[in-house]
């Protein structure tokens, strides 16, 4: 399996599925690719998916995320991102590495830990997925018990919450009820495309404090 790994090349905007892949292959696979890699992994089942990103899916990534810890700073809430960590859990048989993910209400569970280990840890409270290449795998995330699922996909933003097991489509995030992120993070990750990153967040920040004096 290795051996065919080593040979395989994603382009950007490409993924490469791989069955019958047993777990321990799957820790071979991620041991091999490393931690500083361009790719990201899915797991489900026995089926990898390999998918490597287009440069806009990464500029996406990086505003939306920024934009999410302007938020929380400006409500002074402690968290803790960890981008495209490996999640996973051998007893589900699955793994999952987001474009980016943040541990809030939880945070100070993992707080100073290097490793974690889902069968003893939670999972994070946000995860961000960028859907420019449609690569998000919702039933991994609903396993993994993660609360809620950002999809971003063709400029729109859609807040999935667990409920039960399963997600639904909310007009609202639950880590930031009174704020219509909806509307408001499309809007701004627009704006950086046109007045630049700084300014835009400048912004941001300034409308999160306006929201906060009317609450």
């Amino acid at each position: 399996m290795l051996l065919e790994l080593s040979r395989i090349t994603v382009p950007p905007g490409q993924r490469v599925l791989l069955s019958n892949v047993s777990w321990q292959e799957f820790e071979a696979i991620l041991e091999d690719l490393g931690e500083h890699r361009g790719s990201r992994v899915a797991y489900d089942d026995g089926t990898l998916e390999i998918m490597t990103p287009l440069p806009e899916h990464e500029t996406s990534k990086e505003l939306v995320s920024d934009l999410v810890k302007a938020l929380l700073e400006e409500l002074d809430i402690e968290f803790c991102p960890l981008g495209s960590t490996t999640f996973k859990n051998e007893e589900m048989n699955k793994g999952i590495e987001p474009d980016n993910c943040f541990y809030i209400q939880n945070e100070a569970a993992v707080r100073g830990k290097n490793r974690l280990d889902l069968t003893v840890d939670p999972p994070p409270d946000l995860a961000l997925e960028i859907d420019v290449t449609s690569r998000t795998h919702p039933s991994i995330y609903e396993a993994l018990g993660v609360p809620e699922l950002w999809r971003f996909e063709n400029g729109k933003l859609q807040i999935n919450v667990l409920r039960e097991g399963q997600y639904i489509k909310c007009e609202s995030s639950p880590n930031f009820p009174n704020f219509p992120l909806i509307e408001v993070i499309p809007q701004y990750l627009s704006q950086c495309r046109t007045l630049g990153r700084n300014k835009t967040m400048k912004a941001f920040r300034a409308w999160v404090r306006e929201q906060l004096g009317k609450a």
